[in-house]
């Protein structure tokens, strides 16, 4: 596999790169060394290629090679588990046949032991006879004595079934001897077998020994044996040579094995010389034979001693044993067993019975046939068969890989694809967009120019519809675009401070009218943890919270919209468990149970703690918020609730005609709260409304905005009238941003007591409408018994909607000093509040955050160059910015104005277009700032003085970029070249005051 796998295509590339090969050429030998040099003619990339082209590209080639390297396999792994099997047999049968030679040499040794102790008690019983029978002048032996001494001590030889003693006598001493011992002495055997060797041989009619020069008869035997008294034991022929040999040794001789009497078993006999004195050990033979004066012999009968020694074993039935005399080897004798010659695995153990001349042995083998070697066999095969699957999974994962590699090329080749079809769409989005924007740009640009103009009625309201589905068509554009960069992974977020609270009022005034068309209460509520300011991109912020109460306008007729902001630690204080399942409601119709819009965050399932809920966002520089957006709409069906987020998906086909929209608002928002590092989810219930919930992560910032909190309110009180709690906590929040202290009263029969104790100087009283009206009676004489007691009448203050004045009753408004609008927002409640208390006419105070007096400061006399190459975004660009009071030069080129902003020049800023034929705005902008940095140097070595530039040490002209491609003109590509910022087109006041206020401010205080 590792051979196959090194000479594909992908994993090659750095095994043999050329580069790394001449990197390691110092650590080879010089042989490969040479290699090296020969690689260097023949590059191993162009091998590699060659190799892969040629012989590894193709499947087919792939596969032939594959299987032979697998047959290959196959059959070396055979030979092996065959070489394991012979191997582990073997090792088997050396084992088994050592065994068998520790049990045969054991037997041997045993039975050769026990030999040598009947030896030496007949040893001993021979020196008996020479000392008392031969020494003494009267012997003290006699055959009775003997034979009783034999018997007592035949425990002693346990081998012997026999002991005889047969003296030396000369031929001049037979007659004597005879007459002595009253019997003549007998000839053995005249047909050369021994007549004692015979069961039914005839004793008594035995001849008598024939004359010669010497006779050894028998005159002391064992009681078994004594019908070999009188034989002469020299006319044997085996008895005879063993006393000859006996005699002239001096030790004991055995005689071939011989078929005992009676028994019929096989013996043998062993026979010793007693001389008349003691010999020295370097006696000669001729010495001995002088002095020998008898022979005593001994009967062994080899099979009783046999088995007598296996019955002894344990494990004598494991083995067969047989003993053999072996002094001839051609013609080996059988003395115990049968003959094993030829059967299977033996061994032989070699037997000293104490006469060299005499050869035995025991042969011995297992009684059972040898067992299968399942161990080896197990192994053995077993090693094949992991074999075989270590194969089967080479085999599966070289053609996985093999796929993998087709797949992965396979894949390339589509990524390649899809990668130009990126860019493709990339492009064309960025073309038409640009080509949609572009035009629209001169559009509404002329709409607000005509809405300048005097205008009847009628015109009025086809300009401002005509503005809307130009924004409505600017809005779905940058909707697509958004989700393109989402999809692309080219959406990237802002850090930068904002006060969350003023962006939420923004958010508020711009959903005021479809608010008050439908009728509906919007509020919004931000916990006090919250700090002021916060460091996030608040573009996308807005963009999440303005898609959801935009959905929740769209799908609420009645009720109530409800925006509230907390830190994620309070979501486990038993206040806000207690809000979040409330039944009184802002509006009073019931709700969805927004807990169950962010039971699933990952972050609630970590576990908060809810000591104090302070202490996280005060010791923690990350702030995580939940947001929730409430609404008593229509709610989403049960089985569309699943698709909620999924890009282009309506609830039903009917939605995007009745109410519009292309599906990919939500998608969004999940996606930018994802990038935010947040989550976000949802509650619904058909009929009753839906809630959605969700998180992101932001940092704090040291800074506290008190763009609210003047002076002018600071010490005063107030007392909130509703009998909805909820929502007189919405008049509180925003009451105690401008630094009012209030007061909460849900029972207006109550409202006097509290204007009377005395505990607290009140200075305004603020009802809502609702609670004005259902108790209309009460109040005017809550205030006449104010004025009969002489108190100082508060101001009395009306929540409600804008319209709430025309459909009060007549005589009501005389009560009341002022009325509030809702919703509630800091800009128009301090503009409110300001009327109503004295404190100012409040002019300069207007529902939009970006007045447009600021623009005029701004702007008022500036010195302002538009490039553009588009004469109608020229016109438009010029009259926006005419209209705040710039003083603006057109230029239709980046030549151009390069040219006209050649230092010294008499600008104050210069709006540039990205997109310009021959020279674009990046390209201009560059040489502009080269320019620059050359005067700069100069002004800095003193080589010009810095009055002709009027009175700046460093030059620099704020560049803002000016383009409708919001794909590819992003701040980051603005600062690359130079430029200090970028608005899109169409322009809005807002982002246009917001970047002229950033760059225009600056650059003034750099200046001074």
């Amino acid at each position: 596999m590792v051979w196959w796998w090194g000479f594909s295509e992908k994993p090659m590339n750095w095994f043999i790169d050329a580069q790394i090969m001449d990197q390691q050429t110092g650590y080879l030998s010089d042989e490969c060394n040479s290699l090296l040099g020969w690689s260097k003619i023949f590059p191993a990339r162009d091998w590699r290629n060659y190799l892969y082209n040629n012989y590894f590209e193709s499947k087919k080639v792939r596969g032939i090679w594959w299987k032979k390297l697998l047959a290959w396999w196959v059959a070396a792994w055979f030979l092996g588990s065959l070489s394991i099997f012979w191997f582990m047999n073997s090792q088997a049968m050396d084992k088994r046949r050592e065994m068998l030679a520790s049990m045969c040499d054991e037997r041997a040794r045993m039975l050769q032991d026990q030999f040598n102790v009947s030896m030496n008690h007949l040893q001993a019983l021979a020196i008996l006879i020479s000392t008392f029978h031969h020494a003494k002048e009267h012997s003290a032996i006699d055959q009775i004595t003997f034979a009783r001494y034999a018997e007592r001590t035949a425990f002693e030889r346990p081998l012997t079934s026999g002991v005889a003693y047969a003296v030396k006598v000369l031929h001049s001493e037979r007659e004597q001897f005879e007459k002595q011992h009253g019997w003549r002495i007998r000839r053995m055997d005249p047909t050369e077998q021994t007549p004692a060797r015979e069961e039914d041989a005839d004793f008594d009619n035995q001849e008598t020994s024939p004359v010669k020069d010497e006779y050894a008869p028998v005159i002391f035997a064992q009681d078994t044996y004594k019908h070999v008294i009188s034989f002469d034991m020299l006319t044997g022929k085996e008895d005879r040579e063993n006393i000859l040999r006996a005699r002239e040794s001096g030790k004991g001789v055995l005689t071939a094995p011989f078929q005992l009497l009676k028994s019929k078993r096989l013996g043998v006999i062993l026979t010793y010389a007693v001389y008349k004195s003691l010999l020295p050990s370097y006696a000669t033979p001729a010495e001995r034979i002088q002095a020998a004066i008898g022979y005593l012999g001994g009967i062994f009968d080899i099979e009783a001693l046999v088995d007598k020694l296996l019955h002894q074993l344990a494990c004598k039935h494991s083995i067969v044993v047989s003993v053999y005399d072996t002094t001839n080897p051609d013609a080996p004798i059988s003395m115990y067993g049968s003959n094993m010659t030829g059967i299977g695995m033996y061994h032989n153990s070699t037997l000293h019975f104490g006469d060299p001349v005499r050869k035995h042995e025991m042969h011995c083998r297992f009684k059972q046939k040898s067992p299968l070697p399942w161990l080896a066999i197990t192994t053995s095969f077993g090693t094949l068969v992991i074999a075989l699957l270590v194969g089967y999974i080479i085999h599966a994962t070289v053609n996985r890989i093999a796929k993998v590699e087709d797949d992965y090329r396979q894949m390339m080749e589509l990524k390649k694809r899809a990668e130009e079809a990126d860019v493709a769409k990339s492009q064309f989005l960025a073309t038409v967009s640009h080509e949609i924007r572009t035009p629209m740009n001169g559009v509404l640009g002329m709409l607000q120019m005509l809405m300048d103009t005097d205008l009847d009625i009628t015109q009025e309201d086809y300009v401002r519809t005509a503005q809307a589905s130009g924004k409505a068509l600017v809005s779905l554009i940058n909707e697509v675009l958004d989700q393109a960069k989402i999809e692309s992974g080219k959406l990237e977020l802002e850090a930068v401070p904002f006060d969350l609270r003023a962006v939420l009022d923004d958010i508020l005034s711009l959903f005021y009218g479809k608010a008050q068309e439908k009728g509906l209460e919007l509020a919004v509520y931000v916990s006090d943890q919250v700090p002021e300011i916060l460091i996030g991109d608040h573009g996308r912020i807005r963009q999440i919270i303005t898609n959801l109460i935009g959905n929740s306008i769209k799908f609420t007729e009645r009720g109530h919209i409800y925006l509230t902001v907390h830190l994620i630690e309070e979501m486990s204080s038993p206040d806000v468990v207690t809000e979040a399942h409330s039944t009184n409601t802002l509006s009073g119709f019931p709700v969805a149970d927004r807990r169950c819009s962010w039971e699933s965050f990952n972050i609630f399932n970590q576990g908060l703690s809810a000591t104090d809920p302070s202490l996280p966002s005060i010791s923690s520089e990350l702030i995580n918020l939940i947001i929730s957006v409430e609404d008593t709409g229509l709610g989403i069906p049960l089985e569309a609730q699943s698709r909620v987020f999924t890009p282009f998906m309506q609830v039903r086909p009917s939605v995007s005609r009745i109410h519009g929209g292309t599906g990919i608002g939500l998608s969004i928002s999940k996606c930018l709260v994802g990038l935010m590092k947040g989550e976000i989810g949802f509650v619904s219930k058909p009929q009753i409304g839906s809630t959605f919930t969700f998180t992101v992560v932001l940092t704090r910032a040291y800074a506290i905005s008190n763009d609210y909190k003047s002076s002018e309110f600071h010490g005063m009180a107030a007392l909130v009238v509703d009998h909805r709690p909820e929502r007189a906590k919405v008049t509180k929040y925003h009451l105690n941003r401008l630094g009012i202290y209030a007061l909460l009263e849900i029972d207006p029969n109550k409202v006097l007591p509290r204007l009377t104790s005395g505990t607290l100087t009140t200075n305004m009283v603020i009802i809502e409408k609702e609670t004005w009206s259902n108790n209309a009676s009460i109040w005017p004489s809550i205030i006449s018994k104010l004025k009969v007691d002489q108190l100082d009448i508060p101001k009395v203050l009306l929540a409600g909607p804008a319209s709430s004045a025309k459909s009060m009753p007549v005589g009501s408004m005389e009560y009341i000093s002022a009325i509030i609008s809702k919703p509630l927002r800091a800009s128009m409640l301090q503009l409110s509040l300001r009327r109503a208390m004295g404190c100012g006419d409040g002019e300069h105070a207007q529902d939009e955050r970006l007045p447009r007096l600021s623009l005029n400061r701004l702007l008022h006399e500036k010195q302002i160059l538009v490039v553009d190459d588009n004469i109608v975004n020229l016109r438009v660009a010029a009259g926006a910015l005419k209209r705040y009071g710039a003083e603006v030069t057109c230029a239709e080129s980046g030549k151009k104005a390069i040219k006209m902003l050649k230092p010294p020049h008499k600008f104050d800023a210069c709006f540039m277009d990205i997109q310009m034929p021959e020279m674009d705005g990046f390209q201009a902008t560059r040489r502009i700032r080269e320019m620059e940095a050359d005067v700069n140097n100069l002004i800095k070595h003193g080589k010009v003085p810095f009055e002709c530039y009027r009175d700046v040490l460093h030059l620099h002209i704020p560049i803002l970029a000016m383009t409708a491609d919001v794909i590819h003109a992003t701040h980051e590509e603005c600062l690359r070249c130079g430029m200090d910022g970028y608005v899109s087109k169409p322009f809005e006041g807002e982002q246009l005051y917001r970047e002229v206020a950033r760059f225009l401010e600056t650059s003034a205080k750099g200046n001074q």
